[in-house]
């Protein structure tokens, strides 16, 4: 296992390359608390209402890859995520533990719908728990229905960072608040 400080400088490697991306794209406005993520990159609920499609995008891709370096870092039994062609299934692989991270799920169109479903069973028939973590917890009704009816064991919000922290025993949370 990783020690803390090893883990906190990847994690500031991968905040300053997202921090950086980020400042280039939106000019600054008032300063809103909505999820820790916006907190850290000062981002405002006006800044993603201009395009939402793109924050929830990078928000994801960044909350993704911070999760998943957690667990490379401290686990040594992660593996990287599950593949079929070019859809990836599950983000990682802890354990039996297939774990997809999102920021936020928004999308309800039936194609959506029916991926959930489908790798989750998929998982499970290899043997997998499905674990789906969210940040946030404001996510569309209809994909949560469909991705409960896929087999996926839901964490959001604080009960996220109580997993990321009992899997990997790195408090993600508090590293977040550090960056405000």
């Amino acid at each position: 296992m990783a020690n803390k400080k090893k883990i906190e400088e990847k994690l500031n490697l991968i905040f300053n390359k997202y921090k950086n991306s980020f400042d280039k794209k939106v000019l600054l406005k008032e300063k809103t608390n909505r999820d820790l993520i916006m907190k850290i990159f000062n981002k405002t609920q006006n800044d993603v209402d201009v395009n939402k499609q793109y924050w929830n995008r990078e928000f994801g891709k960044y909350f993704e890859y911070i999760v998943s370096s957690i667990f490379a870092l401290t686990r040594n039994d992660y593996k990287p995520g599950l593949r079929i062609k070019s859809d990836e299934v599950c983000d990682c692989i802890i354990g039996n533990l297939a774990i997809d991270v999102k920021y936020r799920v928004g999308s309800g169109d039936s194609g959506t719908l029916k991926k959930f479903r489908f790798y989750g069973n998929l998982l499970k028939e290899k043997g997998y728990i499905p674990v789906m973590l969210f940040l946030r917890e404001d996510n569309l009704k209809a994909a949560i229905t469909s991705i409960n009816n896929g087999g996926w064991k839901i964490y959001s919000n604080e009960q996220m960072f109580d997993f990321v922290k009992k899997k990997s025993n790195f408090d993600l949370k508090e590293y977040f608040n550090s960056l405000t």
